[in-house]
C-alpha cells in the first residue's frame, strides 16, 4: 500500500483545513488508518484514527475540532480541522496498519505517506 498526504497549508488562527490520504497500489478498506503529526522537537503522536467499519479515535487537544473519515470506495482517508490554533502547526503524517483497532503508537503502523506541512498564524 502506497499513502498520498495532501492538502496542508497555511491558514490563520480559526480557520480550516481538509487533509486527505489517497491510498495507491491496493485497498486499504481492511486496514486502520490514522493522522499522526509532528511539530519541531516533538515526538510524532496520533491526532485521529479510524477502523475499516469506520470507528473514530481523536487525542484530546483536538476532539470536537477534527474530523477523521474514509471513503473506501475511493480509497481515501480525509482529516477535517477546524478552529485551527497556532499549536496545531505541525508536518501531518497518514499512516495505516492491519490492526483491528486504532493504535497510538507510530511504531505500529506498517505504512506511511510523506508528510504535509500545516502551519497556523496567530
Amino acid at each position: 500500500v502506497q499513502l498520498q498526504a495532501s492538502g496542508g497549508g497555511l491558514v490563520q488562527a480559526g480557520g480550516s483545513l481538509r487533509l486527505s490520504c489517497q491510498a495507491s497500489g491496493r485497498s486499504f478498506s481492511g486496514h486502520i488508518v490514522g493522522w499522526f503529526r509532528q511539530a519541531p522537537g516533538k515526538q510524532r503522536e496520533l491526532v485521529a484514527g479510524i477502523t475499516s467499519g469506520g470507528t473514530t479515535k481523536y487525542v484530546d487537544s483536538v476532539e470536537g475540532r477534527f474530523t477523521i473519515s474514509r471513503d473506501n470506495a475511493k480509497n481515501t482517508v480525509d482529516l477535517q480541522m477546524t478552529s485551527l490554533k497556532p499549536e496545531d502547526t505541525a508536518v501531518y503524517y497518514c499512516a495505516a496498519s492491519r490492526s483491528s483497532r486504532v493504535l497510538n503508537s507510530a511504531r505500529l503502523y506498517e505504512y506511511w505517506g510523506q508528510g504535509t506541512l500545516v502551519t497556523v498564524s496567530s
